[in-house]
This record gives structure tokens, sequence and C-alpha cells, in this order.
């Protein structure tokens, strides 16, 4: 498997941030309500990590180790300001829907881990890669929580009725502790699919 492979495999499966990893739980819990949430808030914060990592690891041999911490978080905060500025004029109700919540991108977890054990010290491509598949990976765990709560909520995905109207919704997957069943559904489905999948490499 190439180095670029394991980037993809580690983000998206092996070690994504927060079915494994347990990080931004935070957005996992609140913005999956629907489906369009979720994807409106992995989408951003795919394309804020990939920003951050690129521009950090840019400039890692230029900002001072004391100070790493401070410019990370002013890199961070600069690029989710244009992030909710392009949400507020091209999106207005994704942004309205998910209201504080894309602000507090600047404090997710994710993007300092990222950051500090990556982006700080690699060149450019491979922090790159590295912030993509972290970012696909948070993507790919809020869609699976979202669809699960959606579709027991409402019988929808997408808004597009999946469900037949005689099936009962279940009200409570839309309110916060639905919101932690199905987080804890999906991270069970996850370390469920890695222990197969490292039976099958130890065959």
């Amino acid at each position: 498997m190439t180095q670029t492979m394991r980037q993809f495999k580690n983000g998206i499966i092996d070690q994504n941030p927060t079915l494994v990893l347990l990080l931004g739980l935070c957005p996992a819990l609140a913005a999956t309500t629907t489906m369009m949430n979720a994807a409106g808030m992995g989408l951003t914060t795919m394309a804020v990590l990939l920003g951050s990592n690129i521009i950090i690891s840019s400039l890692r041999k230029l900002i001072p180790a004391k100070v790493r911490i401070a410019a990370f978080t002013v890199i961070i905060a600069a690029l989710v300001t244009v992030a909710d500025l392009l949400l507020q004029a091209y999106f207005p109700a994704l942004s309205e829907a998910l209201g504080i919540f894309i602000p507090l991108i600047v404090v997710n977890c994710i993007l300092f881990a990222q950051a500090e054990l990556f982006a700080y010290r690699n060149g450019v491509v491979r922090s790159a890669i590295d912030g993509l598949t972290a970012g696909m990976g948070f993507l790919a765990a809020l869609i699976a929580v979202a669809a699960l709560r959606e579709l027991l909520s409402a019988g929808t995905l997408f808004d597009f009725r999946v469900l037949p109207e005689a099936v009962p919704e279940i009200a409570v997957m839309a309110q916060p502790p639905g919101g932690f069943f199905a987080l804890g559904l999906v991270i069970a489905a996850t370390q469920a699919v890695r222990k197969r999948g490292k039976a099958r490499e130890t065959v």
C-alpha cells in the first residue's frame, strides 16, 4: 500500500478523527439532525482543515515553536471567518441552520491535532493529503450519524421521503439523546469493521 493510500485509509477508517479518535464530538451531536446540516458542517470543516494544513506546513519553518499554538489559532480563525462569510453570502439558509457551530470550528480539536501532529512537522503535499483525508473522515462520520437520525426521526434523507409514511417516526432521534444513541451505533459499527479488517490481515 502506497503512503498516500495509507493516509486515506487512516483518515477515513483506521484513525477516523470522530469515530476512532473521538475528536469533534460536539458537532457530531449538534449538527447531525439532518443530512443537509451534516454535509454543510462536514464540508466546511474539511475545507478549513485542508487550508490550515497547507498554510501551517508552508510556514512551519517561520513559526517559532513557542508561539505555534497562537499562530495555529490565528490561521484557523481567519479561514473559519472566510468560510462563515461565504456561507452567509451563498447559502444563507444553511448558515442560519448551523448558527454558532460554524464559528466554533475555530476550537475544533481535530484542526489543532492535525496542525500540531502533522502539518507543523511535514511537507505541504503530505499535509494537504492529511487535511483532506481527516476532513473526509469527519464528513463521513457526520453523514453516517445524520442519516440514521434523519431516517428514523422523519423517514427522509436530504429531505426526500425514503420510508413509507405509515412507518412511525422516532421523534427522540432528532433530539440530543438521539444524537448520542446514533453516534454510539456508528462508532460500534466502525469498530466492528476495523476488527474484521485486522482479522483478515492476520490470516
